[in-house]
Formats: C-alpha cells, structure tokens, sequence
C-alpha cells in the first residue's frame, strides 16, 4: 500500500478516534444514565415541577438571548468592517473578551456593575427595578458571554462581499434600509445564521455567569445547568442527567438545522427527501427594489 494511502487511512482515524473518544462516548454514556429507567422515568424526570421550570426559563432566555445579539451583534458587525473611526482596533479587541475571562468573572462584572449596591443598582431600585438574582439577570449574563458569536460569523462574510449589489441598489433609488434589508442580510445570511444558531446553543449551557448574577432560586432564577448542578449535589444523578440529555438533544438538533440552513438552497434536504416525487423549491428572491 502506498505511503500516501496510509498517511489518509491514519488521519481519518485519528480524526473519527478523537471526536468519539471526546464527544461521542461521553454522550453515549450519559443517555444511557438518563434511560436507567427506561423511557417513562426519563419523562418523569424532565417533567418534574421544578425541572420543567428550569428548562423553560432556559428556552426562553436563550432565545431572548439570541434576538439580542442578533440586532446588536449586526449591528457591532457592519460597523468594525464598514466604517473607520477612532479606537476601532480596541472595540474590535473588546469584542473577544468574554471569550478570554472566566464566566464566573463575567457574573462577578455583572454584580459590579448592576448590584443593589452600585451606582446603576442602586438607581434601578427606586423605579421598582432590579437585574441580580433576577430573570434580567439570567439575559444578562448570556447576553455578555454569548456576545461575540453573531460579531465574529459576520465579519469575515461582511468583508468579503462585493459592495457592486449595493451600489446598484442605491442607484434604483433605494434607501440604505430597503438595501440592508433585501441586498446585505441575504448575501450574508450564512454568517448571520451560523452566529445565530451558536449563540442560542451556547446560551442553553451557561452556568459560571449565571450562578452568580442570578443565583439559583427554584421555580424562579434557576436555570437547566444550574437545576443539573443542585441535582449531582443532592445525589440525583439521574434527574441531573436527564435534563442535561434534553438540553442536549435542543442543542443537537439546533445545529442540525443549522447544517442543513447554511448549505446551498437546492442541497437544504436531505438527499433521501430530494429523490422523492415532489419538491419543495425556495422563492426566488425578488429583484424588484421599493424606494
């Protein structure tokens, strides 16, 4: 066999030996806690008060979570790669940073900044307002760690387009939001998409940040992650396993749907649907610009 033959053979091998050894085999052992009791005890669990609680603010601030950065992550996005001004290397560097810092030093911020006892804190609480051990707490803290998703999916593709389809929309007498609207977020819908997608699945996990700005108040603050935390502590393994096999799942199948969104319109289906009789063709995109 030719060396270059094995050079493939033990690449591929490495490569399908890592991702099983780090991610397949953990999550199979991890089902297979979670149905110990079969398929009612793992229903059992998720539906739990308490549990079912947990996982629904989870939904619920991840998604609130996601259209955040989606309009402030664009937004931060067109204005690194499209405008020059004054500081912009330090913004564009700041943007990163809660990649860099522990989320449990990310909630320590968070307490800082918006504790009953800080300036902001203490000017919310007159109004009737407060942020920790809150549900805006919770927003928050996954807003702040999730922040840097949406920003970095769209610059690459931001840069890389052609500001023609632009130009020509500006000179057909459209405005610089019809243009955003019907010419940029199409061309960079992929980008967009892929941070989207990312923020809300990293959202569903988070738990550094969120311990602490919002603690872990049941049937109130208290997020999956943290739920799955309090359970290990209470010898419950099962039921700790159990939500995070849920929690799992949405965040699987949430990059499925991903996978599939970000490919070519006529590649999205799977290629068993494509072969069946009937189709299912995407719109064409309308060329007609309003002004």
């Amino acid at each position: 066999m030719p060396s270059r033959s094995l050079v493939k053979i033990a690449l591929r091998v490495t490569s399908i030996g890592y991702v099983f050894a780090l991610i397949v085999l953990p999550l199979a052992v991890i089902v297979q806690a979670s149905f110990t009791n079969g398929l009612v005890g793992f229903l059992d669990d998720i539906f739990q008060p308490q549990a079912w609680a947990a996982v629904k603010l989870t939904i619920g601030a991840a998604l609130l979570t996601t259209v955040i950065n989606a309009v402030f992550g664009t937004m931060t996005a067109v204005v690194l790669v499209r405008y020059e001004f004054p500081g912009r290397w330090l913004l564009n560097s700041l943007v990163d940073l809660p990649f860099a810092i522990p989320t449990l030093v990310a909630g320590l911020m968070i307490v800082a900044v918006y504790g009953p006892t800080s300036f902001i804190g203490s000017g919310l609480q007159p109004l009737g307002l407060s942020v920790i051990y809150e549900r805006p707490g919770i927003v928050l803290a996954m807003v702040f760690v999730t922040m840097p998703f949406v920003v970095r999916a769209l610059q690459p593709v931001l840069m890389e387009l052609e500001r023609e389809q632009e130009e020509a929309a500006f000179t057909l007498g459209a405005s610089a939001w019809v243009t955003f609207w019907r010419v940029t977020v199409p061309a960079t819908l992929p980008g967009l998409l892929t941070g989207v997608f990312l923020t809300f699945v990293r959202a569903l996990g988070e738990f550094g940040a969120i311990v602490i700005a919002a603690g872990n108040i049941p049937m109130k603050t208290q997020v999956a992650s943290v739920y799955v935390y309090g359970e290990i502590e209470s010898y419950n393994p099962r039921g700790a396993t159990s939500v995070s096999v849920l929690m799992l799942i949405l965040s699987f199948v949430a990059l499925l749907l991903l996978e599939r969104l970000v490919r070519p319109p006529g590649e999205r289906l799977p290629p068993w649907l494509r072969r069946l009789p009937f189709r299912i063709e995407a719109a064409a995109p309308s060329r007609v610009l309003p002004s």
